[in-house]
C-alpha cells in the first residue's frame, strides 16, 4: 500500500527538496506552505507522516503538532527545522511529535526516520485493531451458541470456546477427553482450522481401528522391502501431516510398545520410517482424544504416564450431553435443519411433546445419539410435525452436574446458613448494575471450609434467574425467553435442567 506524506514549509526550496526525496522513496506527497492549509489537507486525507517546519508565519510547529494529533491521532509528525534546540525538541516530543530533526542536508538519515515513523503508525493501527477484535470476541464468546461448527450455548461449552481461542494459534499438544459421541473430533477440527496450520493437511487416525501389526508402518511409514508385503515406499500418517495437524483418536488404544517411539518423536521432532535409518522432520501439531479416563488407562497399563503428560499440554474436557441439557433443543434444531434439507422435508418441525421427550431423556450416546434420533424422525415422519422420537423413555428428568436447585437456600449452602435479604442497588443500569449485583452475591458467599463439597454458584444463579423470569411473566415461556434474550427452546432446556416445571 502506498505511503502518504504531507510536507508543511513556507520555504519553496525546502518543499521541493523534501518532496523529491519522499517521492523517490515511493511516497505519495502533498505540500502546504502554511499550517492552516496543512491542517485543512489533514482533515480530508489520511496521512502516514507529516514533515513540518518549526517556525511558520501563521502557527509554530509545536502548536501544529498538538492540533494535528487532535485531528488524526495515528498520523506521525516529524519537525524538520534549522533551530537546534534541546528544549524545543523535548517540548515537541511531549506534545506527540515522532522526531525533531535539525536540517543538515543529510536526507538519507531523514528518510530512515520517516520510514520508522510510518512503521510505528502501521503498528499502532494493528494494535488498535487487535484490541478491538479481542473486545468484540469477548462479547461474542459470552453469548454465542455456535462456534466453528460446534453447537452449544451452555457455560461449559463457552469455556471450551475460550480455550480454543487461546490455544489454537500455538503448537501446544492438545488432549481432548469425553465420552463417545460428545463431539471430540468436532473440537479437534475447530482447533486445526483456527490455527496457522489450517491450510495444511489435517490427518485423523483412529488408533483402535488400525491392525496391531501394521500400526507402526501406518503411523511412521516404511520403505520398500522393509517387511513382507512392503512392495513400495509408503508415507505414513506423520509424514502426511507435514506442516499440518495429526489427530490420534483413542490414544489409549495405541499398542504400549509403540508409545515410546511416539514419545521420542515428540521430544526430538524427528521420526524414522520402518526399515530406514534416515531421519525425517516431524513438523505437525498433535491433537489426541480418548473416551477413557487417562489415569485408569495408566493404572491398567494401557497408557504410558510419560506419554500422557507429553500429549496433555492443554486438556479439553467435553461434558456429556446430560450435563448440558439446555443445548439439546438447539442441537435438535440444527440437526432438524440439516436432515430436512437432505431429505427434502423443508417444513419439518418438532412439537412441544417431542421437545419434552428429548429433555427427559438421558442421551447415553450423547450428541451422536441425538443426531441419529433426529435423522430417523425425519425419515419416518408422515407429516411436517414430528410429535415423538424413537427413543426409550427414562422415566424422569435429567439432572446436571451437582444437581439442580429444587429447594433450600441459594447461598450459604456450604455452611447450611440461609441467605439474608439482598439490597438491590438503584440508579444503575447495564453492565454497572450487574457488576454491583455480582459483588453483592459474592460477598454473601461463605468461605469454603476444608472438606466441604464445592457448589457451582452459577448453576444456582441460572436457576434463580430463570425462575424469576417465569414468575414475572406468570409462566409465559415465550415472554420469559424474550425477557432474558434467549431462544425459547434454550429456555425449555434450562427449565428441565433445573426441574422448574412445578415451581412456576
Amino acid at each position: 500500500m502506498e505511503n502518504r506524506a504531507l510536507i508543511i514549509d513556507d520555504d519553496d526550496l525546502a518543499l521541493e527538496l523534501l518532496s523529491f526525496h519522499l517521492d523517490s522513496d515511493g511516497f505519495s506527497v502533498d505540500t502546504a506552505n502554511s499550517v492552516k492549509k496543512g491542517l485543512e489537507k489533514l482533515r480530508s486525507t489520511d496521512y502516514d507522516v507529516i514533515l513540518t517546519d518549526l517556525n511558520m508565519p501563521d502557527l509554530n510547529g509545536i502548536e501544529m503538532v498538538r492540533q494535528s494529533k487532535q485531528i488524526s491521532p495515528s498520523t506521525e509528525i516529524i519537525i524538520v527545522t534549522g533551530e537546534d534546540s534541546a528544549e524545543r525538541a523535548i517540548e515537541a516530543t511531549r506534545v506527540g511529535a515522532f522526531g525533531y530533526i535539525v536540517k543538515d542536508g543529510n536526507y538519507q538519515g531523514l528518510m530512515v526516520d520517516v520510514r520508522n515513523a510510518v512503521e510505528r503508525k502501521r503498528q499502532t493501527l494493528i494494535n488498535k485493531e487487535q484490541e478491538r477484535e479481542i473486545e468484540e470476541l469477548r462479547g461474542r464468546l459470552s453469548s454465542r451458541t455456535a462456534y466453528e461448527g460446534i453447537i452449544g450455548g451452555a457455560r461449559a461449552m463457552q469455556n471450551i470456546y475460550e480455550i480454543i481461542e487461546n490455544v489454537a494459534a500455538s503448537d501446544a499438544n492438545i488432549l481432548i477427553l469425553g465420552e463417545s459421541g460428545t463431539g471430540k473430533e468436532v473440537i479437534a477440527n475447530a482447533i486445526h482450522y483456527k490455527s496457522h496450520r489450517s491450510k495444511k493437511p489435517f490427518v485423523k487416525v483412529n488408533c483402535s481401528a488400525l491392525p496391531k501389526d501394521l500400526i507402526e508402518s501406518q503411523l511412521f511409514g516404511h520403505i520398500k522391502g522393509s517387511f513382507t508385503g512392503a512392495n513400495a515406499d509408503k508415507v505414513g500418517f506423520i509424514g502426511q501431516a507435514a506442516g499440518g495437524s495429526l489427530l490420534l483418536d483413542e490414544i489409549g488404544e495405541m499398542p504400549i510398545d509403540l508409545q515410546p517411539k511416539l514419545l521420542r518423536v515428540l521430544q526430538e521432532k524427528v521420526f524414522y520410517r520402518v526399515g530406514s535409518d534416515k531421519p525425517q522432520e516431524a513438523d505437525f501439531r498433535l491433537i489426541c482424544a480418548t473416551n477413557r479416563d487417562p489415569f485408569e488407562a495408566i493404572e491398567d497399563g494401557a497408557l504410558r504416564e510419560d506419554l500422557y503428560y507429553r500429549v496433555n499440554t492443554i486438556e479439553i474436557k467435553i461434558p456429556p450431553l446430560r450435563e448440558r441439557m439446555e443445548d439439546v433443543p438447539m442441537l435438535a434444531e440444527h440437526f432438524l435443519e440439516v436432515y430436512a434439507e437432505k431429505y427434502n422435508r423443508e417444513k419439518a418441525k418438532l412439537s412441544q411433546a417431542a421437545y419434552d421427550q428429548m429433555l427427559n431423556y438421558t442421551w447415553r450416546g450423547n450428541v451422536r445419539e441425538l443426531q441419529h434420533a433426529i435423522e430417523r424422525a425425519i425419515l419416518l415422519s408422515k407429516g411436517s410435525t414430528i410429535d415423538s422420537l424413537d427413543i426409550k423413555e427414562d422415566g424422569g428428568p435429567v439432572s446436571a452436574g451437582q444437581g439442580p436447585i429444587s429447594g433450600g437456600t441459594m447461598f450459604g449452602e456450604r455452611s447450611g446458613q440461609a441467605s439474608q435479604g439482598i439490597a438491590i442497588p438503584t440508579g444503575m443500569e447495564g453492565a454497572a448494575f450487574f457488576e454491583e449485583i455480582g459483588k453483592i452475591v459474592v460477598n454473601k458467599l461463605p468461605e469454603p471450609q476444608d472438606g466441604d463439597e464445592l457448589n457451582d454458584i452459577f448453576n444456582d444463579l441460572e436457576s434463580g434467574v430463570v425462575l424469576a423470569a417465569l414468575k414475572r411473566t406468570r409462566g409465559n415461556k415465550q415472554a420469559a425467553a424474550n425477557l432474558l434474550g434467549l431462544y425459547r427452546p434454550r429456555l425449555y432446556g434450562m427449565i428441565k435442567r433445573h426441574n422448574l416445571e412445578d415451581r412456576i
